[in-house]
């Protein structure tokens, strides 16, 4: 069964994210950029079942600019076997994105498809359904655990009522969510190694998809600062400002 995980590069999760001063998007120049965290958790579980033997061959995957070629090195580094880059400086949205991870899934010969249930930059959640639906295939979204048999993949996803488990027929879409399992470290060895390993650069036009954004951004603006919280007397007093100053009730 060959396996495709799709790999976004995003601002660490540790940075303060900041506007830029034209206020057109979040700054990037000079910021540390990293796998976007559900991703590798999405990678972590597709180089498990490789290490079941489920799996044949992990393919990572990633779109944008050149530098993009860190994240892949990164997934090889956790273990998966090759990676190909679409290059573009294209604004990409989700829509885009699936249709290209579709002509790759086609390409290929995947069987399934691991990504992060959402990106931390954006907070879509969208990719997966949409590549979901314009393949015709089953979909297990929010992913807490995964166990594949015959053919079939035991989903166990979070929902807001607590747990559902889904049987799903391959091949299939899944998206992780954080509880689906832990990520390894990358060690120095496989750090090195993973240099080795291939990664193909291609475009867009190659997978006969148009990656130009169907949306326009007018302005991004960081959220207003909060003010001071005050303490009231009692009741009375809450109640009051709540009706005259906050004009809630």
């Amino acid at each position: 069964m060959k396996l495709l995980v799709a790999v976004k590069r995003v601002v660490d999760f540790n940075v303060k994210v900041r506007v830029k001063a034209d206020q057109t998007a979040v700054e990037t120049n000079g910021v540390k950029m990293s796998m976007n965290p559900f991703d590798e958790i999405a990678v972590e579980e597709a180089v498990r079942l490789k290490e079941k033997g489920i799996a044949t061959e992990v393919i990572a995957v990633s779109m944008g600019v050149p530098q993009c070629q860190d994240t892949i090195r990164t997934a090889l580094a956790m273990g998966a076997d090759r990676g190909i880059l679409v290059e573009t400086d294209a604004q990409l949205e989700p829509l885009a994105v699936a249709k290209m991870l579709k002509a790759l899934v086609v390409k290929e010969g995947v069987d399934l498809v691991v990504m992060g249930k959402q990106a931390i930059d954006d907070d879509m959640n969208a990719t997966g359904q949409m590549l979901a639906a314009l393949l015709g295939w089953p979909q297990g979204t929010f992913a807490s655990k995964l166990e594949i048999a015959g053919g079939v993949a035991n989903v166990t996803r979070e929902v807001d009522g607590g747990l559902e488990t889904v049987a799903l027929t391959l091949p299939a879409v899944i998206t992780a969510d954080l509880r689906l399992n832990e990520p390894r470290y990358a060690s120095l060895p496989n750090i090195m190694k993973a240099r080795k390993k291939p990664i193909e650069t291609i475009k867009p036009a190659d997978l006969g998809v148009d990656p130009a954004p169907r949306l326009t951004t007018i302005k991004v603006a960081e959220p207003a600062s909060r003010k001071a919280g005050v303490k009231v007397a009692d009741v009375a007093a809450l109640v009051d400002k709540l009706r005259n100053e906050a004009k809630v009730i």
